[in-house]
C-alpha cells in the first residue's frame, strides 16, 4: 500500500498568512482610538487660546465718565438789582457748543450773562463755569475768571483815544502779559482771524459799526477764552453786517472750537445761523434741546 504524498509546506503558508491578517486586522481596529486620542489632544492643547479668545470677546470696558459742562446753572435765582425776575433757571452747556439766549427786552438775557462773568452774584444750588464756582467766588478772583472769558458787548466798550492796537494791548497788559513782541503777534493774530489785519493803526471813530465790533470780538478772542459771551452783538449792527458777525462768531465756534453762548433777538439770522436756543419766556427757560 502507497503513502499518499501530504503538502505540508502549502499547511504552514495558510497558517502564517491567517496569523498576519489577525495582526493587520487588530492594528485596523487599533487606528480608531489612536485617532480618537491624537484629536482630542489637539483639542485640548487649542483650548486655552479658545478661552483667552472667548475672555477677551466677553470683556466689558470700563465706562468713561461723562463730560463736565463748561456752564452749569441748577435752581438759579437771577435778579436785576433787588427784583427777581427768573426763579430756579437751569443751563447746561458743554465743550464746543453754539448756543442762543432770546427772549424779549427786558427778560433776563444780559442779567444771565452778567452773573456768568461774575458781575452780579449767583444764588441756588449750583452756579459754574470753566471750573468757577459762582456762589463763592472771591473778589481777588475774578480777573482771573474772565481771563478765561471772552465777552462780547452789543456798545462795544472801545477805548476812543487808543487805536485799534493799542486797545487790544491795553487788555493784554491788563491781563498781565509782559512780553512786548508776543503781545504785538497776538494782537495782530486776532486781528488776522476776524478780517482787520490792515485796521491796526485806526481809531474807533474811523471805523463802521461792523468794524467796530470785530474788534470787540478780536479783543475776546486775546487770551484764547474757553468761553465766549456775546451780548446782543448785532443789536446795533443793519442786516447784511449783523450776518457778518453771526458768520464770524460760528466760524470761530466750528473752526477754532470755542464755545459760544449768544444772547439776541436777531430771529433772521438765527434760522439763517440754526443752533441749540435757549428762550425766557413767563420767567421760565425754554430749551430747544430739551
Amino acid at each position: 500500500m502507497e503513502d499518499k504524498e501530504v503538502n505540508v509546506p502549502n499547511i504552514l503558508e495558510t497558517s502564517e498568512e491567517k496569523t498576519q491578517i489577525v495582526e493587520n486586522k487588530e492594528n485596523i481596529d487599533a487606528e480608531p482610538e489612536t485617532a480618537v486620542k491624537a484629536e482630542t489632544e489637539i483639542e485640548m492643547s487649542v483650548e486655552p487660546e479658545t478661552t483667552v479668545a472667548h475672555e477677551a470677546e466677553t470683556a466689558v470696558e470700563p465706562e468713561t465718565a461723562a463730560p463736565q459742562p463748561l456752564i452749569c446753572l441748577k435752581n438759579v435765582d437771577v435778579y436785576q438789582r433787588k427784583l427777581l425776575i427768573l426763579p430756579k433757571i437751569n443751563i447746561s452747556i458743554n465743550k464746543g457748543e453754539f448756543v442762543y439766549l432770546i427772549g424779549r427786552t427786558g427778560s433776563g438775557k444780559s442779567s444771565i450773562l452778567k452773573l456768568l462773568f461774575a458781575d452780579i452774584p449767583a444764588v441756588g444750588e449750583e452756579a459754574s463755569i470753566v471750573g468757577f464756582d459762582l456762589k463763592t467766588i472771591k473778589k481777588r478772583q475774578i480777573p482771573q475768571l474772565r481771563r478765561k472769558l471772552g465777552i462780547v458787548f452789543q456798545d462795544y466798550q472801545l477805548l476812543s483815544d487808543m487805536t485799534v492796537i493799542d486797545n487790544l494791548l491795553f487788555v493784554l497788559r491788563a491781563t498781565h502779559w509782559k512780553d512786548k513782541n508776543a503781545m504785538l503777534n497776538r494782537a495782530e493774530e486776532v486781528l488776522t482771524m476776524v478780517g482787520l489785519e490792515t485796521k491796526d493803526f485806526k481809531y474807533p471813530h474811523q471805523l463802521s459799526g461792523g468794524e467796530q465790533q470785530r474788534v470787540c470780538i478780536a479783543r475776546a478772542l486775546l487770551n484764547n477764552p474757553e468761553v465766549i459771551l456775546a451780548d446782543e452783538p448785532t443789536g446795533n449792527l443793519d442786516p447784511y453786517t449783523a450776518e457778518e458777525i453771526f458768520q464770524l462768531l460760528h466760524d470761530l465756534n466750528q473752526k477754532q472750537g470755542a464755545t459760544v453762548l449768544m444772547a439776541t433777538h436777531n430771529f433772521p439770522m438765527i434760522n439763517k445761523f440754526a443752533s441749540r436756543t435757549i428762550c425766557i419766556e413767563d420767567s421760565k427757560l425754554i430749551d430747544s434741546l430739551v
